[in-house]
């Protein structure tokens, strides 16, 4: 696993073992060590608080492989929005769509692979959310007693992961960028 960032004081790999891009490029947003998935890097402030500031409540869509059964029930509860602990405080995630994949998405294999037991299932949900509180997602599916095993932010906004493998990446210029991001030109 890589961590999601250029530098750390931990023995981990990150981002620079990996690409080589000028220093005042960043991350935008974050993925935990054990998610994959669309990662944007760049320099844009403008950019940068666009995509993180609360008030503009973009889309992010993660594929989100569960331990057990998950029931319309608990797809029900995700939408309606859960209660979970977010700086040692409670708080109701905002709605959104869940809804179960109908066959397993075509994703490529996780390295290492996660934990896998015959007698429990472990289908694949699609949430789309607009807000980004730390690990919401492992915390709202463990809420409603379906863990979270494998979890892949597939697409935020009009910038998806298709036709991409595992540690490619695609440089947009700056007006596609926005484009594809927000249906417009840069503003």
């Amino acid at each position: 696993m890589v961590l999601p960032q250029f530098t750390s004081k931990l023995a981990k790999q990150t981002l620079a073992d990996y690409f080589k891009v000028p220093k005042d490029v960043y991350p935008v947003g974050r993925l935990d060590e054990d998610s994959e998935g669309l990662l944007i890097l760049t320099n844009d402030a403008q950019l940068n608080n666009r995509l993180l500031h609360p008030s503009f409540a973009h889309q992010r869509e993660y594929w989100v492989q569960v331990e057990g059964n998950i029931t319309q029930h608990g797809l029900a509860q995700l939408q309606a929005g859960v209660e979970i602990s977010v700086n040692g405080k409670l708080y109701k995630t905002k709605k959104c769509t869940a809804t179960l994949f109908d066959a397993e998405p075509q994703v490529p294999q996780r390295v290492p692979p996660i934990r896998f037991r015959k007698q429990i299932p472990a289908p694949w949900i699609k949430l789309i959310l607009t807000e980004g509180k730390n690990r919401q997602v492992r915390k709202m599916t463990a809420k409603i007693g379906f863990p979270t095993l494998r979890l892949i932010r597939y697409r935020i906004e009009g910038i998806t992961l298709n036709g991409m493998k595992p540690g490619e990446m695609i440089e947009l210029s700056k007006a596609s960028t926005y484009k594809k991001l927000f249906g417009q030109g840069k503003t």
